[in-house]
């Protein structure tokens, strides 16, 4: 089968992902065999690109947002059928989306409904399992108390994931930051109560709307330098949640509020092996909330076709810094 694949971490302007034909992969006996119809692509590949070489004599694949139609399934698979049109994510470990093909645990997987396109439901899964193991705790409840949440980034994928699923499932008023007036405008779409400017001072907007101090913030970005106004912002005994990696974040901040801070990364069930069956259902959940209108894929720009110049045009647009919502790839 033909996938796109990279030998050694490079730059954008050396890019060097090309189209080779590689075996089908192996199914376990979990898993499903997916033909890829289209995938999402996200910061966090772009960042790999840069810093990840392959093995000696190996090869790099990456890819874990996509959506397809099953064409195989291993034996213990329960719950899924040759010809089901599903999306969903995969596993760091293996190898990932940009192919023809890929093998995933049946468990990480959501049947599309029938309203979705394909590229829209390849637009979704990382920033709704990201968001909602960020901000929900039992089912889809926020913690006790949590009324106001800011979302630091919300135009990106997983902020308009996020306010999107806050909108659906609470009450809670949902603040978004945004600099640009097409990001600002996304926002609102997405069902921002609130909309400000992170380029300006914070507090000073939000006072400005009589808010003093919010129950919980979703960070996407930049964490580490923004954790001086977030600290003062947050509530006591408030929630923090963070997405994004940083060497340098020093949470001690948080210490005189007793907040609570919550790190996560979409893919620690699978690489732990931890309630894995739990991301499956978070997607049926979501998809059951597209099916019903009550949330919306986020494609802003799709290109076509599984090669080399429309991974690198994704790329150039998400290392921009200016992409909102969702670059993905049509591989039809």
């Amino acid at each position: 089968m033909k996938a796109l694949v990279y030998e050694k971490a490079h730059s954008l302007e050396d890019f060097a992902i090309k189209l080779v034909e590689i075996s089908e992969p192996t199914l376990r006996e979990l898993d499903v065999l997916v033909d890829v119809h289209a995938v999402g692509i996200n910061p966090g590949e772009t960042f790999i690109r840069r810093t990840r070489s392959a093995e000696p004599g190996g090869r790099v694949l990456l890819g874990w947002e996509f959506a397809g139609v099953i064409v195989e399934i291993g034996s213990g698979v329960r719950g899924f059928k040759t010809g089901d049109k599903v999306f969903g994510t995969g596993d760091m470990t293996r190898d990932g989306a940009w192919a023809e093909r890929v093998a995933v645990d049946h468990r990480i997987l959501a049947r599309i409904p029938e309203s979705l396109t394909f590229a829209g439901a390849a637009s979704l899964p990382i920033g709704a399992l990201t968001a909602w193991e960020a901000m929900f705790r039992e089912q889809s409840d926020l913690p006790v108390g949590v009324e106001r949440v800011l979302i630091v980034g919300g135009a990106g994928g997983v902020g308009s994931i996020a306010t999107q699923l806050l909108k659906a499932e609470t009450s809670a008023l949902v603040i978004s930051t945004a600099s640009r007036p097409g990001s600002r405008e996304w926002c609102h779409e997405m069902g921002a109560d609130l909309v400000i400017d992170h380029s300006k001072d914070i507090q000073e907007q939000l006072s400005a709307e009589h808010i003093e101090q919010v129950d919980m913030i979703l960070s996407t970005a930049k964490t580490a330098d923004n954790l001086p106004w977030i600290a003062k912002l947050l509530r006591p005994f408030g929630h923090l949640s963070v997405i994004d990696m940083s060497p340098s974040l020093n949470a001690n901040a948080l210490m005189l509020k007793s907040a609570s801070l919550h790190m996560e990364m979409v893919f620690s069930k699978v690489l732990h092996g931890y309630d894995v069956e739990s991301q499956g259902r978070t997607l049926e959940a979501v998809a059951a909330l597209v099916a019903e209108g009550r949330i919306r894929p986020i494609v802003t720009t799709l290109l076509a076709g599984l090669t080399p110049e429309a991974m690198r045009t994704a790329h150039d647009l998400l290392e921009s810094g200016r992409n909102i919502g969702k670059v993905v790839i049509a591989t039809d």
